[in-house]
Protein backbone atom coordinates (compact mmCIF):
# COMPACT_ATOMS: atom_id res chain seq x y z
CA UNK A 1 0.00 0.00 0.00
CA UNK A 2 1.12 3.67 -0.40
CA UNK A 3 2.36 5.66 2.06
CA UNK A 4 0.02 8.34 3.39
CA UNK A 5 1.71 11.35 2.05
CA UNK A 6 1.76 9.80 -1.82
CA UNK A 7 -1.95 9.11 -1.30
CA UNK A 8 -2.48 12.31 -0.08
CA UNK A 9 -0.62 13.97 -3.36
CA UNK A 10 -2.34 11.32 -5.68
CA UNK A 11 -6.60 13.24 -4.03
CA UNK A 12 -4.58 16.48 -4.74
CA UNK A 13 -3.81 15.51 -8.58
CA UNK A 14 -7.46 14.35 -8.65
CA UNK A 15 -8.64 17.63 -7.13
CA UNK A 16 -6.33 19.98 -9.15
CA UNK A 17 -7.95 17.78 -12.19
CA UNK A 18 -10.84 18.57 -11.79
CA UNK A 19 -10.37 22.24 -12.63
CA UNK A 20 -12.22 23.88 -9.09
CA UNK A 21 -9.32 24.41 -6.94
CA UNK A 22 -6.61 25.82 -8.79
CA UNK A 23 -3.56 24.93 -6.84
CA UNK A 24 -4.91 22.43 -4.05
CA UNK A 25 -3.61 22.53 -0.46
CA UNK A 26 -4.64 20.13 3.04
CA UNK A 27 -7.14 22.09 3.41
CA UNK A 28 -8.63 21.18 0.05
CA UNK A 29 -8.28 17.28 0.87
CA UNK A 30 -9.56 17.72 4.12
CA UNK A 31 -12.76 19.22 3.03
CA UNK A 32 -13.28 16.83 -0.18
CA UNK A 33 -12.80 13.73 2.71
CA UNK A 34 -15.67 15.57 4.76
CA UNK A 35 -13.09 15.63 7.82
CA UNK A 36 -12.18 19.15 9.41
CA UNK A 37 -8.53 20.73 9.04
CA UNK A 38 -7.46 19.51 12.65
CA UNK A 39 -8.15 15.61 12.09
CA UNK A 40 -7.19 15.67 8.90
CA UNK A 41 -4.03 17.20 10.03
CA UNK A 42 -3.51 14.52 13.03
CA UNK A 43 -4.31 11.23 10.82
CA UNK A 44 -1.71 12.99 8.43
CA UNK A 45 0.99 13.18 11.23
CA UNK A 46 -0.01 9.40 12.65
CA UNK A 47 0.37 8.48 9.19
CA UNK A 48 -3.37 7.04 9.31
CA UNK A 49 -5.59 6.49 6.74
CA UNK A 50 -9.17 7.47 6.87
CA UNK A 51 -10.61 4.54 4.77
CA UNK A 52 -14.07 5.15 5.08
CA UNK A 53 -13.81 8.42 4.04
CA UNK A 54 -11.53 7.94 0.89
CA UNK A 55 -14.10 5.05 0.40
CA UNK A 56 -16.70 7.71 -0.49
CA UNK A 57 -14.72 10.27 -1.88
CA UNK A 58 -13.96 7.16 -4.34
CA UNK A 59 -17.23 6.26 -4.81
CA UNK A 60 -18.30 9.68 -5.62
CA UNK A 61 -15.44 10.41 -7.96
CA UNK A 62 -16.12 7.03 -9.66
CA UNK A 63 -12.25 6.31 -9.23
CA UNK A 64 -10.79 2.83 -8.20
CA UNK A 65 -10.13 2.30 -4.82
CA UNK A 66 -7.11 -0.13 -5.72
CA UNK A 67 -5.59 2.55 -8.14
CA UNK A 68 -5.85 5.27 -5.49
CA UNK A 69 -4.66 3.12 -2.38
CA UNK A 70 -2.26 0.28 -4.20
CA UNK A 71 -1.64 2.03 -7.61
CA UNK A 72 -2.94 -1.17 -8.99
CA UNK A 73 -4.65 -0.98 -12.44
CA UNK A 74 -7.45 -3.43 -11.40
CA UNK A 75 -9.23 -5.96 -13.68
CA UNK A 76 -8.55 -5.93 -17.11
CA UNK A 77 -5.67 -3.11 -16.61
CA UNK A 78 -8.44 -0.95 -17.19
CA UNK A 79 -9.16 1.15 -14.18
CA UNK A 80 -12.72 3.12 -13.44
CA UNK A 81 -11.10 6.78 -14.25
CA UNK A 82 -11.62 6.04 -18.16
CA UNK A 83 -7.93 5.73 -18.15
CA UNK A 84 -7.12 2.87 -20.68
CA UNK A 85 -2.92 1.11 -19.59
CA UNK A 86 -1.27 -1.83 -21.10
CA UNK A 87 2.24 -3.55 -19.72
CA UNK A 88 5.15 -1.15 -21.81
CA UNK A 89 8.26 -2.94 -21.23
CA UNK A 90 10.79 -0.15 -22.11
CA UNK A 91 14.08 -2.54 -21.79
CA UNK A 92 13.16 -4.99 -24.70
CA UNK A 93 13.68 -4.46 -27.97
CA UNK A 94 12.57 -6.39 -30.99
CA UNK A 95 14.90 -6.67 -34.43
CA UNK A 96 17.91 -6.49 -32.03
CA UNK A 97 17.71 -9.92 -30.21
CA UNK A 98 18.36 -9.99 -26.72
CA UNK A 99 15.64 -12.98 -25.49
CA UNK A 100 12.48 -13.05 -24.94
CA UNK A 101 10.34 -10.70 -22.09
CA UNK A 102 7.82 -13.66 -20.57
CA UNK A 103 10.56 -13.89 -17.65
CA UNK A 104 10.94 -9.65 -17.58
CA UNK A 105 9.32 -8.42 -14.41
CA UNK A 106 10.20 -4.84 -15.27
CA UNK A 107 7.68 -3.38 -17.17
CA UNK A 108 5.51 0.27 -16.80
CA UNK A 109 2.07 1.17 -17.27
CA UNK A 110 1.78 2.75 -20.72
CA UNK A 111 -1.54 5.11 -20.80
CA UNK A 112 -3.51 4.76 -24.40
CA UNK A 113 -5.73 6.93 -25.45
CA UNK A 114 -9.30 5.65 -25.43
CA UNK A 115 -9.49 6.24 -29.68
CA UNK A 116 -6.96 4.11 -29.36
CA UNK A 117 -8.84 0.90 -28.03
CA UNK A 118 -10.92 -0.38 -30.68
CA UNK A 119 -7.48 -0.96 -32.50
CA UNK A 120 -6.27 -3.49 -29.92
CA UNK A 121 -9.02 -5.53 -29.78
CA UNK A 122 -11.53 -3.49 -27.11
CA UNK A 123 -11.17 -3.11 -23.83
CA UNK A 124 -11.50 -6.22 -22.31
CA UNK A 125 -8.42 -7.54 -24.94
CA UNK A 126 -5.95 -4.87 -23.07
CA UNK A 127 -4.82 -7.53 -20.64
CA UNK A 128 -3.69 -9.54 -24.05
CA UNK A 129 -1.55 -6.65 -25.32
CA UNK A 130 2.07 -5.96 -24.73
CA UNK A 131 3.89 -3.23 -26.22
CA UNK A 132 7.46 -3.22 -27.36
CA UNK A 133 10.36 -0.97 -28.69
CA UNK A 134 11.31 -1.58 -32.55
CA UNK A 135 15.41 -0.90 -32.91
CA UNK A 136 16.65 -1.31 -36.67
CA UNK A 137 15.23 -0.52 -40.31
CA UNK A 138 14.77 -4.12 -41.29
CA UNK A 139 11.09 -3.51 -41.34
CA UNK A 140 10.82 -0.09 -42.89
CA UNK A 141 9.11 1.88 -44.10
CA UNK A 142 6.29 -0.57 -42.17
CA UNK A 143 8.01 -0.12 -38.97
CA UNK A 144 10.61 2.35 -37.90
CA UNK A 145 13.17 2.39 -35.30
CA UNK A 146 12.42 3.61 -32.28
CA UNK A 147 8.24 2.81 -32.68
CA UNK A 148 5.94 1.02 -30.37
CA UNK A 149 4.51 -2.07 -31.29
CA UNK A 150 1.41 -3.38 -29.52
CA UNK A 151 1.40 -7.11 -29.65
CA UNK A 152 -1.90 -9.49 -28.95
CA UNK A 153 -0.28 -12.30 -27.04
CA UNK A 154 -3.81 -14.57 -27.79
CA UNK A 155 -2.97 -14.21 -31.57
CA UNK A 156 -0.20 -16.28 -32.67
CA UNK A 157 -1.59 -18.75 -35.46
CA UNK A 158 1.15 -18.44 -38.54
CA UNK A 159 -1.37 -20.15 -40.45
CA UNK A 160 -2.29 -16.38 -41.59
CA UNK A 161 0.40 -13.96 -43.00
CA UNK A 162 0.93 -10.80 -40.58
CA UNK A 163 3.67 -9.32 -38.84
CA UNK A 164 4.74 -11.18 -35.89
CA UNK A 165 7.06 -11.06 -32.64
CA UNK A 166 8.50 -14.21 -32.06
CA UNK A 167 11.83 -15.53 -30.59
CA UNK A 168 14.49 -18.17 -32.37
CA UNK A 169 17.73 -18.85 -30.59
CA UNK A 170 19.19 -15.72 -31.69
CA UNK A 171 16.92 -13.17 -30.00
CA UNK A 172 13.28 -11.69 -30.24
CA UNK A 173 12.62 -10.17 -33.58
CA UNK A 174 9.54 -8.43 -35.57
CA UNK A 175 9.16 -10.20 -39.14
CA UNK A 176 6.45 -10.29 -41.56
CA UNK A 177 5.75 -14.33 -41.71
CA UNK A 178 4.02 -16.20 -44.41
CA UNK A 179 3.46 -19.83 -43.99
CA UNK A 180 4.56 -21.63 -47.26
CA UNK A 181 2.85 -24.91 -48.70
CA UNK A 182 6.01 -27.04 -47.73
CA UNK A 183 5.03 -25.96 -44.24
CA UNK A 184 8.32 -23.79 -43.43
CA UNK A 185 7.27 -20.23 -42.82
CA UNK A 186 8.77 -17.38 -45.32
CA UNK A 187 10.31 -14.60 -42.60
CA UNK A 188 10.34 -11.47 -44.29
CA UNK A 189 11.69 -8.14 -43.76
CA UNK A 190 9.91 -5.35 -45.15
CA UNK A 191 13.12 -3.50 -45.69
CA UNK A 192 14.60 -5.11 -49.29
CA UNK A 193 17.79 -4.73 -48.56
CA UNK A 194 17.48 -7.94 -46.27
CA UNK A 195 16.61 -11.38 -47.73
CA UNK A 196 13.85 -13.49 -46.89
CA UNK A 197 14.70 -16.74 -44.75
CA UNK A 198 13.46 -19.69 -44.31
CA UNK A 199 13.11 -21.30 -41.11
CA UNK A 200 11.29 -24.92 -39.85
CA UNK A 201 8.05 -24.02 -37.65
CA UNK A 202 9.44 -25.47 -34.52
CA UNK A 203 12.71 -23.27 -34.66
CA UNK A 204 10.41 -20.24 -34.12
CA UNK A 205 8.41 -19.47 -31.00
CA UNK A 206 5.82 -17.06 -31.55
CA UNK A 207 4.84 -14.20 -29.31
CA UNK A 208 1.88 -13.04 -31.05
CA UNK A 209 0.87 -10.98 -33.57
CA UNK A 210 1.21 -6.85 -34.30
CA UNK A 211 -2.16 -5.57 -34.04
CA UNK A 212 -1.33 -1.86 -34.36
CA UNK A 213 1.59 0.57 -33.23
CA UNK A 214 0.35 4.09 -32.73
CA UNK A 215 -1.67 5.37 -35.77
CA UNK A 216 -1.51 2.32 -38.04
CA UNK A 217 -3.15 -1.01 -38.00
CA UNK A 218 -2.06 -4.42 -39.57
Amino acid sequence: MLQVFEIIEKLKDILSKDGKCGKVFDKDVASALDLSQVNFATMKNRGKIPFSNILDFCAKKKISINWLLYNQNPGSLVDSTDKYWIRYYPEVNVSAGGGAYESNDEYESLEVPPYFIDMLGGKENLKNIDAINVVGDSMEPTLNSDNIIFIDKTRNDVSRDGIYAFTTNHGLFVKRIQRRVDGKLDVISDNKDYPIQILDKNEVFVVGKVVSSFGMVY
